[in-house]
């Protein structure tokens, strides 16, 4: 199989989808490796790496996306990328088409297999295409939030820390999978006063025996939710139903009740957010501000830091591009079966059922749609 890997063209997006170690693999594999120039330099990778690992390296995304059967990615299509899909390719990539309709009109229209890093889901309900990010995402929010706390950055300037005499900071951490569970570890690392609150007690009940009550775990609900964030400093959304919309557990009423000059981080802002004040940023324009609250909405956390996020992203991605590679969808799916629920488009059906419900569209079970490609 020949695979594509473009440069990534989100907005300060700096990772890129494959590493010198992962076209090692497919290329011993037998498949051809296409990496557009200059797409690893973001992550301080050269072009000569790729190469001596059997790549060939393409001047432009026309080359890469006009030759290659599967195209691996990091952040979703952009408008000029999905004009460049052809029928019954391969996407693998992340995709949050719950968050983006235009773009799930746009890969509909395009007749490709799509599977999302985001939807691949283990029996136990595990996520493992999207936990290394969702790792690094959550411990950047809360470094984040330390900086925009800064009252030269228009916070309240409060150290989450505090010192000896003074009260730390307060940190409201709103769902306790990867994310924020990952949030609150570097959050009680700087000393910070930290709440957890999540619907799945066994989630609470694992952070507070593995740490020993330096988290406070509260059930989330309205009523505590409310509570909580109203007297926060930080407050880290991470809310998470893998392929739909998260749900806005942060009112507007309650960002309006928040203290001057607080900050809010939704993590959850790939999947539409978790606060009903949430919109989309990026990390050259990465806050604003509603009823005086800091808002840090960046699409691509992860891509701030891309040494570590690139590496992290294919030692978990790499096996299941190789089986795709290797076997073509329906021979990877069973192989590894979690990978039909990353299956989120075949052709012009939508086969994820949370995608669907979030689209208005109909639902096709994902093997049913394969037969017919």
């Amino acid at each position: 199989m020949i695979v594509g890997v473009p440069r990534e063209i989100k907005t300060a997006e700096h990772r890129v989808a494959i590493t010198p170690i992962g076209v090692r693999e497919l290329t011993e594999h037998g498949h051809q490796v296409m990496v557009e120039k200059a797409a690893g330099e973001g992550s301080s990778i050269r072009d000569e790496e790729y190469e001596t690992q059997g790549a060939t390296i393409v001047p432009n995304a026309e080359e890469v996306f006009g030759a290659a059967e599967m195209i691996l990615k990091v952040k979703e299509p952009q408008p000029s990328e999905v004009e460049m899909l052809r029928d019954t390719q391969i996407l693998f990539t992340y995709l949050h088409l719950a968050a983006y309709p235009n773009l799930a009109a746009g890969v509909l229209k395009k007749g490709v297999v799509a599977i999302a890093y985001e939807t691949v889901q283990m029996p136990d309900r595990s996520l493992p295409l999207l936990a290394p990010m969702s790792e690094i995402a959550g411990r950047m929010a809360t470094q984040a939030g330390a900086h925009y706390l800064e009252k030269a950055q228009g916070g309240r300037g409060v150290l989450l820390g505090g010192v000896a005499g003074v009260s730390p900071g307060k940190v409201v951490i709103i769902g306790g999978g990867m994310a924020g569970s990952n949030a609150a570890v570097i959050a009680m690392g700087m000393q910070a006063t930290v709440i957890v609150l999540d619907t799945d007690i066994n989630k609470l009940r694992a952070l507070d025996s593995l740490h020993q009550g330096r988290i406070v775990t509260l059930h989330s609900n309205r009523l505590n939710i409310e509570d909580q964030v109203i007297g926060a400093d930080l407050v880290i959304g991470t809310v998470l139903i893998p392929g739909a919309s998260a749900p806005k557990l942060v009112t507007e009423p309650m960002i309006r009740a928040m203290r001057p000059g607080t900050v809010v981080v939704d993590v959850a802002i790939d999947q539409g957010g978790c606060f009903e004040t949430s919109r989309e940023t990026t990390h050259t324009d990465p806050v604003y501000t509603v009823h005086e609250v800091i808002h840090y909405a960046v699409g691509n956390i992860p891509g701030a830091v891309p040494n570590t996020s690139t590496y992290a992203l294919t030692n978990a991605t790499l096996r299941y591009a190789v089986a795709l590679a290797d076997k073509g969808v329906a021979g990877a799916c069973a192989a590894l079966p979690e990978l039909v629920a990353g299956i989120n488009v075949v052709g012009d059906n939508v086969c994820h059922p949370a995608v669907a419900e979030s689209l208005s569209a109909p639902y096709v079970e994902p093997r049913q749609a394969l037969t017919g490609v």
